[in-house]
């Protein structure tokens, strides 16, 4: 048989074929030597079926598996080829198989240059998908540069603001004396009097002579009343008043979006306080002072060294956020910051420094500050008006830390009228510190060691340092990179002793600060300290981004997590089994990290807080920054214990 005669029996193979699936269905039933009688009378019928109805096709060729040739091309799937074969055996006209020949030749030729057609698309599609990708990474990048260019900007500012100030600062007498006072040495036995007069002197400058005309009765009044952070934790603001001075411990803000100032801070532009106590640079206590700065020209602002050096860049990143999400205020609704850079500036000029154990007046009372653990420089006040004293413990803890060690009470605060004691952590017990340090650490060694990233969100300042200090001592060989705002106060803590009166190293070795712009792929094994502690926003959430889509890494809550925080709804979405997480911003990303929550707080808990009430046995002992329901349950405790309580209202 030649070619062409083949190719003709091909065709009519497949034709037949099909004819024989058309009489197997139940409409066509027939026997089966009709299949050539429809070929013959009912072909261009026959035809249009096989072009129309890919089923059709599909089943002929199960029938002619070893067919080839035209008849294999006129079943072919895509249905522009059969319709090609068909048209090519109608122009044919009878000239038999030359004609199905060609017909096959020029299908094959067409089916070959569509097949590099479709080639030569998917390659250019692939092409321009590269291209997107090229075009969005460059886009991101140039982002990310702008970014920190735009902190760069600011910190250079900052920076500026804060060189002027402490030039400024140099120039007043106040803050000079004081400066003066804490250099001078101790007088030995025998010693000229003259560092005595000069002491003295610089005493009265900071001490100014009582008025003869106050009344000593007047002098030993003594008023406590609570303006913010009392029932709630956030916006810390306590009213002190003897005779005609009033004075403040602490002036926090509340944190939120827009952030507030504390609950009743008319109350206290109203007693015009001559100074502000703060016992601690964390801005839930110290984030409102530059707006009461501004609006009191005489206030002055009283903390321990430390506290002094870290409030200016606590202010400096709070104004920072403030102005950042005053920018990205929506039309929903628009807030300015609480204060502006001149604020700031006025509030770094007024900045005294007071050491521990050192007594100062102000107006009818006198301040002691003594130490009160939780962070470097925190510090509780024993406030006296002749011989009522009341003790305001700030945040406190009682057990050592990597960065600083646990309160000191001074002999003033023992047997006091009035103890303001703190209460985050009434309700609960933590258990031994050097075990929960222990667990964290165990974790971070075990991702490290199948080569994993470790995420700890922290607190910029205090937990960041603390957590920094135990991976370099306790486990070396792991990098650990600082980011954001913890690194500028990691800089600040390394200025300070820390424990025993050594120098806190906290850079070096493992330990390193990020830089701009982030190198989020760049640092690919190792532990990431980064704010903020809560994932409510910052670069540990940019970090989560990132690290929560790894298997083989791990993400660590740290510190306490607030019912409406990110870090709350992460812990939330993993005990329900999510398989993916909705990042602030709603960035929606892939859960397959570990997320553990080991809890290191810097509060004193319940068994803490019943000994510091015990040590310091007050007459009388209000709540403050706690919640409600937690500070009635721990009242309870107190009345067992035989201590007297009152609540958090005006006291005197």
């Amino acid at each position: 048989m030649s070619g062409d005669e083949h190719a003709l029996a091909s065709v009519e193979e497949a034709l037949e074929a099909a004819a024989r699936v058309v009489l197997s269905r139940p409409r066509y039933a027939g026997p089966e030597r009709r299949a050539a009688e429809l070929v013959r009378n009912r072909r261009e019928w026959l035809l249009d079926l096989i072009e129309a109805s890919p089923t059709l096709r599909a089943a002929a060729r199960d029938l002619l598996r070893s067919a080839s040739g035209p008849g294999r091309l006129l079943l072919h799937p895509d249905p522009e080829v059969a319709a090609g074969v068909r048209r090519l055996l109608n122009g044919a006209n009878g000239t038999g198989g030359r004609s199905a020949a060609a017909a096959e030749r020029k299908v094959r030729r067409l089916t070959e240059a569509r097949n590099k057609l479709r080639e030569k698309l998917a390659s250019f599609r692939q092409k321009l998908e590269y291209a997107h990708a090229d075009a969005a990474r460059l886009r991101a990048e140039l982002a990310e540069a702008r970014r920190g260019m735009a902190d760069a900007e600011e910190e250079l500012a900052g920076l500026r603001a804060r060189l002027a100030a402490q030039q400024r600062r140099l120039q007043n007498p106040r803050s000079l004396a004081a400066a003066l006072l804490a250099a001078l040495p101790q007088p030995a036995d025998g010693a000229a009097a003259e560092p005595d007069a000069l002491r003295r002197g610089l005493r009265e400058l900071l001490e100014p002579p009582r008025p003869a005309s106050l009344s000593v009765g007047r002098c030993r009044e003594l008023r406590v009343t609570p303006l913010g952070g009392d029932d709630h934790i956030g916006g810390s603001c306590l009213l002190v008043e003897a005779g005609d001075t009033s004075l403040l411990v602490d002036a926090g803000i509340r944190p939120g979006t827009p952030p507030q100032p504390p609950r009743d801070v008319a109350e206290a532009l109203t007693a015009r306080p001559e100074a502000v106590i703060v016992t601690h640079a964390h801005n839930d206590h110290c984030g409102y002072v530059p707006a009461l700065a501004h609006r009191l020209p005489r206030l002055r602002i009283i903390a321990t060294p430390e506290s002094c050096r870290l409030m200016p860049v606590m202010w400096q990143d709070a104004l920072k956020v403030m102005r950042r999400h005053t920018a990205g205020a929506s039309s929903g609704g628009s807030w300015t910051p609480l204060y502006e850079q001149d604020a700031v500036d006025v509030a770094m000029e007024r900045l005294e420094e007071l050491p521990t154990g050192a007594p100062r007046r102000v107006g009818d009372l006198t301040v002691e500050l003594f130490p009160a653990g939780h962070i470097l420089g925190a510090a509780g006040a024993v406030i006296s008006a002749g011989e009522r004293r009341v003790v305001v413990t700030g945040d406190i803890s009682g057990f050592r830390q990597a960065s600083v060690d646990g309160y000191r009470l001074p002999d003033g605060a023992r047997g006091a009228d009035l103890l303001v004691l703190e209460s985050t952590c009434c309700g609960e017990e933590h258990g031994d510190h050097r075990a929960r340090v222990g667990e964290l650490l165990g974790i971070v060694e075990e991702v490290h060691a199948a080569a994993g990233r470790v995420l700890i969100p922290a607190f910029a300042l205090g937990r960041a340092q603390e957590l920094a200090l135990l991976l370099r001592e306790h486990l070396p060989h792991v990098p650990v990179l600082i980011d954001g705002m913890a690194a500028e106060v990691s800089a600040v803590y390394e200025t300070a002793d820390g424990p025993g009166e050594r120098r806190l190293s906290i850079f070096g070795g493992n330990v390193t600060a990020a830089g701009h712009p982030r190198d989020f792929d760049g640092f690919t094994k190792g532990v990431v300290i980064a704010p903020a502690g809560m994932l409510t926003g910052g670069p540990a959430v940019d970090w989560a981004a990132r690290i929560l889509p790894e298997p083989h890494s791990a993400v660590l809550l740290a510190g306490y997590q607030d019912d409406s925080s990110g870090g709350r709804r992460l812990l939330q979405d993993v005990r329900e089994g999510a398989a993916e997480h909705l990042l602030p911003g709603n960035r929606p990303v892939p859960l397959r990290a570990r997320v553990h929550q080991v809890r290191l707080s810097a509060h004193a808990d319940r068994h803490g807080l019943l000994q510091i009430a015990k040590e310091v046995s007050a007459r009388q002992t209000m709540l403050v920054h706690g919640l409600p329901f937690r500070q009635r349950a721990f009242r309870e405790i107190l009345h067992v214990r035989h201590h007297r309580t009152v609540d958090t209202r005006p006291w005197s």
